[in-house]
């Protein structure tokens, strides 16, 4: 069997999803491949056509791999199927991807959703009871996905490690509940779709790869989950100091007109919990719907601003972005791009820039040529990517 999961593209929504907050997404026409065939041999043989060699992995056994090597993610998987189904049967998979690695594109989720349906599928979990009382359309799918990466139990299926990171399920609602040629809201916490918007067919996106890994491992690590934990911290003293039990700063947020003002006062004897809150807020309640409500009017120069400031406030409030993805969205925006936003977990990556379709490969060579002229040390691992948005994951 062959599945296909789309990466994504995170129009915007930086740090949003874990905090309750909005989001506005796409599923790219790119991705990953998984092909699943029967196998004799137990565990599960992963081989991948990006790098050479194959993994033997076996659930509920350290395969002893580096820290950020696929095989953790596939391993992750596999770990949390067993706990929460039982043994899985013997199995081997092959993963082709033409996704830009570490670009925020979300390769890493896109696998673990391609390995996650494929073994779901080979084991015939879905008619299991424990999966029909937990997971019942596709919005629970996404959210089950994303605990296998953040460790957290899903209803009554119980939580594991997962791999390391405190993140959400962003990426795994856009690449399982999007739609193609349009920019969906979601809000999460519980996931909830909200408006689509169409992308008009003279446009497209071009995404300029930096070529600086945006890897979730070392200090990139340890700040990627700080902006987490400190949203957490929000919350809780949001709670200690109201005596509500409010699970995240959006919820806080909608509790009570004043509530802004309250979680302002809760964070103000901390800098870094004051700049999480404002991040969120500016991102959330501010960005998004101006950015919704533009593109709904036609009005590109709104949707333009909104990108902007979504850009300024990751650099300058959030904390998550370098030099070089500020200088790329500073050269799209020069050349005449409509917006211009960095994407994804930020410490790297990508940027965006919504140009006229035609002309775009064009905008692309001119975009990356001066990036590198300023960054020639990125030549080998910088590129350009053409985009629309694109159908969600489909079994092929």
């Amino acid at each position: 069997m062959k599945w296909f999961v789309p990466g994504r593209l995170e129009v915007l929504g930086k740090h949003t999803d874990y905090v309750g907050g909005r989001s506005l997404l796409a599923a790219v026409d790119r991705g990953i491949t998984i092909e699943l065939t029967e196998s004799d041999e137990p565990g599960i043989v992963a081989s991948s056509t990006a790098v050479e060699g194959e993994q033997h992995l076996v659930a509920g056994t350290d395969p002893q791999l580096p820290k950020g090597h696929w095989a953790n993610y596939v391993q992750a998987v596999l770990d949390r199927l067993q706990l929460n189904f039982g043994e899985l049967k013997p199995a081997r998979i092959v993963i082709d991807s033409d996704l830009p690695l570490a670009s925020g594109m979300s390769s890493s989720s896109a696998l673990v959703v391609a390995v996650s349906l494929a073994l779901v599928d080979h084991n015939g979990f879905r008619e299991r009871d424990e999966w029909k009382a937990n997971v019942k359309n596709d919005i629970d799918l996404a959210g089950y996905m994303a605990t296998m990466e953040n460790g957290l139990t899903f209803g009554t299926l119980e939580g594991l490690r997962g791999v390391g990171t405190f993140g959400g399920s962003e990426d795994h609602t856009a690449m399982l509940c999007c739609h193609p040629s349009q920019l969906t809201e979601f809000t999460f916490c519980p996931i909830v779709e909200g408006e689509s918007v169409d992308l008009p067919d003279d446009l497209t996106f071009v995404v300029a790869v930096s070529g600086v890994l945006a890897e979730k491992t070392g200090a990139a690590l340890e700040h990627y989950n700080s902006l987490s934990i400190n949203a957490r911290r929000l919350a809780e003293l949001w709670n200690d100091a109201t005596g509500n039990e409010h699970a995240t700063v959006a919820d806080a947020l909608a509790s009570d007109d004043d509530a802004l003002e309250g979680l302002r006062a809760v964070a103000a004897h901390d800098e870094e919990l004051t700049r999480r809150l404002n991040a969120f807020v500016t991102e959330s309640q501010v960005a998004i719907p101006r950015a919704v409500a533009a593109l709904r009017s036609g009005d590109l120069e709104a949707f333009g601003a909104a990108a902007d400031l979504s850009h300024r406030n990751a650099d300058e409030v959030l904390g998550n972005q370098i030099p070089e993805t500020n200088r790329l969205q500073a050269l799209a925006r020069e050349f005449g791009a409509i917006g211009s936003a960095g994407f994804g977990a930020g410490f790297g990556g990508s940027v965006w820039a919504l140009v006229p379709a035609e002309g775009a490969a064009e905008f692309g060579e001119k975009w990356l040529r001066a990036y590198l002229v300023e960054y020639p040390q990125w030549e080998a691992t910088a590129s350009i990517v053409l985009t629309r948005p694109g159908g969600p994951a489909r079994r092929l």
